[in-house]
């Protein structure tokens, strides 16, 4: 950056600021404008509670409607004491109540909660709820409403009975497999006669609370989320950030899954959901201990004659790859669920590295029961392994360059003036041919780094197996670890200061410090002073990464600290145990045999390079014969 730039920019920050300053509102505007504010606030605030109160009326009104409706045809069970039923095995706990015969409470075993104590609670009495309507001739039937008889009760199944009269009822039937998948199956029977001839629906109300599992709220939220899948294949979701209510499905889907970062409750039904489904996500406040309020509002097949009864399987357990693989194959629906879409690897690209990598050595490392912030390191170093040959090609093509950087200078010396910068480049490229060197190979180290990092990215975050695992300083690698902590919430940076994240931003730093120094010694010329600007924003960027990371769980800005160390290694041990003066001479006795090839040709970039400062050169040349032209027709 020159004198001129520099003035240039001062003159333009100045003149910014005067105006800025000279418009700013007077005392009495800014008072006038704070009245008028509050004013509107209050206006604002009157009409919202208005229009609140109407929607709890209108609800209401539609509750006491359809309890009236259920009354007229389930008489005998409108009325009675809820009572608790638990189906229970060695993975998970489920609490039913005989009032509306869904469950109230999931327990999922083996895994410690927020607090540290043993088993997680998905959720409790109130937090989710889950209606199935029927419409009949005369009423409209909403199980929420209903008080069911607990009958063939067992540890892991139990049959819930509404009666409508003599023979008729409507009857749900769970049972709870050996893991955490929960059938269910709904039948009406002996109300045929009940139905319209043309009501084969039946409508389902699933709410949920997302309650809050893990100690980083910040970072858990990113990673809950509204999910379902397509009957044709593929999985969507509701924006993690953004409010979404009752945003329609236009296609069919079967199943939908209230997900936080490691646990889920997912409904499947065996006859799909119709493609007018409305969902709703509604991220939730920190100090609400929840996550998110989600809400599903399905359709799918009934059979008012109660031959077939419509079926579905719930899943209560935790987002773990391999498990929900499992827990697919033991489906009775006999389709490709795709279940383990719930966690979530990437995009393709990235989806791949991590499915048939990462997931693999992440397999081999952990039955061998080795720490977990050892198989990070692990994977690190299997991964640097890999790239090693390449990184090393391409440190070395930059050494070459940096070797020919004082000839380069020389060669080109005679083009420093701007009008004369199309001939320099020219020259420059010349000589990179002659020398067989590519100029842009010394980008390729953080090329070949980047789809390795996002897939990890993806890869860390959504691994239950760091859920509570301890390291080093770090108690739990899938939350961040702070070394100071506040009550109070500061932009940007939150309420703690994670020990990781420093480490990955100093490595980060060191890295590009690294990266600048071999970068600014190939550099010429105008190159060079190019550069400056460009290594004030490369060492800018640890102290944007520490406000986008300071949230991130440590186990990923450990891995990310772990491999940028060695990548800053590899590059110091490349340039300590590079001899220059011999590559030098290797690259003389290149040139003397290229030159003995006269009808020898630019390859590879070089070529291209060449070719488009051709084609640059002829378009001057037109626009300046142009320019003449036009002179001479002007008389100039």
């Amino acid at each position: 950056m020159d004198k001129n730039t520099i003035i240039g920019f001062a003159l333009i920050a100045a003149v910014l600021f005067g105006f800025t300053w000279y418009n700013q509102p007077s005392k009495e505007e800014v008072e006038a404008k704070r009245i008028q504010d509050s004013i509107t606030a209050v206006e604002k605030t009157k009409a919202e509670e208005k229009q609140q109160v109407s929607e709890i009326q209108r609800k209401a009104e539609q509750a006491q409607a359809m309890l009236a409706d259920t009354t007229a045809l389930f008489h005998a069970a409108i009325t009675g004491t809820a009572k608790d039923v638990v189906l229970e095995n060695e993975k998970v706990a489920l609490t039913f109540s005989t009032k509306g015969a869904m469950v109230q409470k999931a327990v999922i075993k083996g895994f410690k909660n927020i607090e540290g104590k043993d088993d997680v609670v998905l959720f409790d009495k109130g937090m989710q709820r889950m209606n199935f309507s029927l419409a009949t001739k005369d009423a409209y039937v909403s199980t929420a409403d209903l008080f069911f008889t607990d009958t063939l009760v067992t540890k892991n199944s139990v049959t819930f009975v509404a009666k409508a009269g003599e023979g008729k009822n409507l009857t749900i039937t769970y049972t709870l497999g050996n893991d955490y998948l929960l059938s269910c199956s709904i039948v009406a029977n002996g109300m045929k006669n009940q139905f319209a001839p043309n009501m084969n629906n039946l409508y389902i109300d699933w709410e949920e609370t997302c309650k809050q599992q893990e100690k980083g709220f910040t970072f858990e939220n990113r990673y809950a989320t509204l999910t379902y899948h397509f009957t044709e294949g593929g999985t969507d979701y509701l924006s993690e950030t953004s409010e979404k209510i009752d945003e329609k499905v236009e296609e069919t889907i079967d199943w939908v899954a209230f997900k936080n970062q490691f646990f889920s409750a997912v409904m499947i039904a065996k006859d799909n959901f119709k493609n007018d489904a409305l969902l709703t996500s509604v991220p939730q406040e920190k100090e609400s201990a929840t996550l998110k309020y989600y809400q599903a509002k399905l359709n799918t097949a009934f059979d008012p004659t109660g031959v077939k009864p419509s079926q579905f399987e719930l899943y209560f357990g935790p987002n773990d790859f391999r498990l929900l693989q499992d827990v697919e194959s033991e489906s009775q629906f006999g389709k490709d669920l795709e279940l383990e879409r719930l966690v979530y690897l990437g995009w393709p690209l990235f989806r791949y590295i991590n499915r048939w990598f990462t997931l693999y050595v992440f397999d081999f490392l952990r039955a061998m029961s080795i720490p977990m912030g050892i198989i990070l390191i692990l994977i690190t170093l299997l991964l640097k392994a890999i790239t090693f040959p390449m990184v090393k090609k391409s440190y070395m093509s930059s050494a070459k360059m940096r070797v020919l950087r004082p000839k380069l200078d020389e060669a080109t010396k005679k083009y420093n003036k701007p009008e004369d910068a199309m001939q320099k480049q020219q020259a420059m490229m010349q000589m990179y041919s002659e020398y067989g060197v590519s100029p842009l190979s010394g980008c390729l180290p953080m090329l070949i780094q980047m789809p390795i990092w996002i897939a990890m990215f993806n890869f860390v975050p959504n691994a239950i197996q760091l859920r509570g695992q301890s390291f080093l300083w770090m108690d739990d690698l899938s939350a961040y670890d702070p070394i100071v902590e506040w009550g109070t919430n500061i932009w940007l940076i939150g309420d703690h200061i994670s020990l990781t994240c420093i480490l990955f931003c100093a490595a980060n730093l060191l890295y590009s410090w690294f990266t600048m120094q071999q970068q600014k010694d190939q550099m010429v010329g105008q190159q060079a002073e190019q550069m400056k600007m460009m290594q004030y924003m490369m060492l800018l960027m640890p102290l944007m990464f520490f406000f986008m990371f300071n949230d991130y769980s440590s186990g990923l800005n450990f891995y990310y600290f772990i491999s940028l160390f060695f990548s800053a290694a590899i590059m110091w041990t490349l340039r300590k145990t590079t001899n220059e003066e011999k590559l030098l001479r290797i690259l003389e006795a290149k040139r003397e045999e290229n030159m003995k090839n006269p009808n020898r040709k630019m390859s590879g970039i070089a070529a291209r390079l060449q070719a488009m400062q051709q084609q640059q050169q002829e378009l001057q040349r037109q626009r300046d014969e142009l320019r003449k032209k036009n002179a001479a027709l002007r008389g100039e």
